[in-house]
């Protein structure tokens, strides 16, 4: 019996943030800069903190989290269960790999440092599963 697992990246992690860091600076200064603030680089400041401070408390819980494809489902965290028939679409987002069912549930495999293998590897399962 095949398992398929996929991992979270370090790598993939920290540039993760790093666009979350450069997002929330951009959306402080410009925040306090519609409120007429003065002090609008204070708003970098937060938004970095804010983001550095998120992806250094929740590190050691993202970078655990291990999905895999085995006995004709993908499963995941929290029991996620998904038999690989119901696999509507398999979708790259940044570093994201988002899985939608054909009942409409979304599931995201987080941090993946080769998005588009992650897809090819999902798809080839869905097209042939192993049993």
């Amino acid at each position: 019996m095949d398992v398929i697992e996929f991992n979270p990246n370090r790598s993939a992690y920290i540039r993760a943030h790093a666009w979350m860091a450069a997002l929330a600076m951009t959306a402080g200064m410009g925040i306090l800069w519609v409120m007429g603030n003065p002090h609008v680089w204070t708003g970098a400041i937060g938004g970095l903190a804010a983001i550095a401070l998120r992806g250094w408390y929740m590190m050691s819980e993202e970078l655990a989290v291990v999905w895999r494809v085995q006995d004709g489902a993908l499963s995941g965290p929290a029991e996620r269960h998904v038999l690989l028939n119901q696999i509507e679409a398999v979708k790259a987002m940044g570093s994201y790999v988002q899985v939608i069912t054909k009942t409409g549930d979304k599931h995201l495999i987080k941090y993946q440092s080769s998005p588009g293998t992650t897809v090819a590897a999902l798809e080839h399962a869905i097209e042939r599963p192993v049993a």
